[in-house]
């Protein structure tokens, strides 16, 4: 199933200020003070302008930053990576490859054993689509991600 992923006017036209300071001009939000930092419900991260899908939250974990921060993307694909050297740092900063959303950046302080990557986003930049709801948004491909999580539950 092919998904056409684009960012479009309307689409940037909807977002809130926070949204658009975060996505369209690279801002960073405030550490633990946005939606999803502490959020652990079971679902699908997309970016918020193009709807691609991004990260899910079985990768997810509390990294103690403030922000939500995932192991890997779910569909790396969509996720590219740039080297940003604002702010006096070497950083490499995460985009949305359809949507060219600035996400956030990612970093090599993650878990050992799920590849050492820590992908620190900006709840701003996500909407986040909840398992039951994959299928009616048109992820249900996505819901495999979530088969082995669900036998230990």
């Amino acid at each position: 199933m092919s998904h056409q992923y684009r960012k479009n006017p309307e689409a940037v036209a909807q977002l809130t200020a926070e949204q658009y300071r975060v996505t369209q001009e690279n801002g960073t939000e405030s550490r633990f003070k946005n939606e999803f930092w502490h959020h652990k419900e079971p679902g699908l991260y997309v970016d918020v302008v193009s709807g691609e899908p991004l990260f899910a939250s079985v990768d997810k974990y509390d990294s103690l930053s403030g922000w939500p921060s995932f192991t890997a993307p779910a569909e790396p694909g969509n996720v590219v990576e740039n080297s940003d050297t604002s702010h006096g740092m070497i950083r490499t900063e995460v985009r949305s490859k359809h949507g060219d959303s600035h996400l956030g950046h990612v970093f090599d302080d993650g878990p050992a054993a799920d590849g050492g990557l820590r992908y620190c986003i900006n709840s701003a930049a996500l909407r986040f689509v909840p398992l039951d709801d994959l299928e009616r948004e048109g992820y249900g491909e996505y819901r495999r991600l979530f088969d082995n999580a669900d036998e230990g539950a």
